[in-house]
């Protein structure tokens, strides 16, 4: 069936609409499943318009949507914030005859948590329940995440309590948000006793759960604890090869960019750049914007490591973004470039920070480093150039 053959290729866009096209050619007529499939697929995209033309040519073949279909297109609406039409698209599934489920219902109300709507959600929680349709631990994830972004953390206390009472099991998402709730309000006796509590009901910290309760630690003049905290993440819990960076990073809002942007420099500063690179791979997925510090902390770690060809691909990376070079890191390239005996990309490198002198004096300095670099005294050349960022010649923070 053609909905077999387009499914599996649906997380792969571009090919599922190759795909599909081959099939039209070949006058292969389209299901329900591969019409979801691909609908699905142009929603988690962003591509919403492609999706609404997917839907009428669906219809024009005379195939009823499903539920699943509905709530692939309700999600597509809740990714742009669109939610009213996500509320129309409910009522048009009823007036139909299809019957929105729990996964209807946590879509939109998550969607109306996301934009600080907390009132809405709440009203269609109410409604969902009159439908006779049951949250679940999505559903009152979703809710106890609004109420700690409105700084309601006893409210989501509440719901977390009752979301125990019904039996549903909260994951490490929703014990995070409630973790950096507490931190936040400065409780961070009641974040620990959270993250033990999750512990023993077999919920395992993940690398966001660690940096909240690190960060809160630290604003707590809790130092000791904290560098336990990080002691046991890199040294008595190996970080598993299949660890779901992304996955953890859902969580993290713009408040938490810094907690990560630590938790990448801790990886950096322990030698363990393989999880760094992990960590700012994530923070790319998510769309965040970063700053020149974090490719200056990638480009000093992978140098440490003795990586300096990752280390001049992240230097690379960081100018075509239109940071300039962070002297600190920039030197410690320098160096490792002349050690590997890559005197021409050290040149350049050489010049690329040079070009950020921020002053005319420096002329004196950039002979020194010229003559030097010519003799081939790499000490020298490192010497002036820490010399010239003391001086405020060059920018010491990307």
């Amino acid at each position: 069936p053609m909905g077999s053959v387009i499914t599996p290729w649906a997380g792969n866009l571009e090919r599922a609409v190759a795909l599909v096209g081959q099939m039209k050619e070949r006058g292969l007529r389209m299901n329900e499943i591969a019409f979801t499939a691909l609908i699905d697929g142009f929603c988690k995209n962003g591509f919403l318009d492609d999706a609404l033309l997917a839907l009428k040519e669906m219809r024009e073949c005379r195939i009823k949507p499903s539920v699943v279909c509905y709530n692939a297109l309700i999600n597509g609406y809740c990714k742009l914030g669109r939610m009213d039409e996500a509320r129309e698209l409910v009522d048009e599934m009823e007036a139909k005859g299809v019957k929105p489920d729990v996964v209807t219902y946590s879509t939109i109300l998550s969607g109306y948590c996301k934009i600080g709507d907390t009132d809405s959600a709440f009203e269609l929680n109410r409604k969902m329940l009159k439908k006779g349709v049951i949250p679940d631990a999505i559903t009152y994830s979703s809710l106890i995440r609004g109420l700690c972004e409105e700084k309601r953390l006893s409210d989501a206390c509440e719901l977390f309590e009752k979301m125990l009472q019904l039996g549903l099991q909260p994951d490490e998402f929703t014990y995070t948000i409630l973790i950096d709730g507490h931190c936040k309000e400065g409780d961070v006796e009641k974040a620990l006793s959270l993250h033990d509590e999750m512990i023993k009901k077999g919920v395992l910290p993940d690398v966001v759960t660690y940096s909240v309760l690190i960060d809160g630690l630290s604003k707590s003049a809790r130092t000791k604890e904290a560098q336990r905290l990080l002691f046991k993440l890199y040294y008595e819990d190996p970080v598993p090869d299949n660890i779901k960076y992304e996955a953890l990073m859902r969580c993290c809002r713009k408040a938490e960019f810094k907690s990560v942007v630590a938790l990448l420099k801790g990886f950096s500063m322990k030698g363990l750049m393989n999880e760094a690179d992990k960590v700012y791979q994530s923070m790319l997925d998510r769309g965040w914007k970063l700053d020149g510090s974090v490719y200056a902390v990638l480009i000093h770690g992978h140098c440490r490591g003795g990586n300096v060809l990752k280390a001049l691909n992240f230097h690379k990376k960081m100018l075509q973004c239109g940071f300039p070079p962070n002297s600190t890191s920039t030197i410690s390239l320098v160096r490792g470039l002349f050690e590997e005996g890559m005197t021409v990309e050290a040149d350049t490198v050489i010049q690329e920070l040079l070009n950020c002198c921020s002053l005319a004096d420096a002329e004196t300095s950039k002979a020194l480093i010229d003559l030097n670099r010519k003799e081939g005294n790499v000490d020298a050349v490192v010497d002036v150039l820490r010399g010239m960022t003391r001086d405020g010649l060059l920018p010491s923070s990307g």
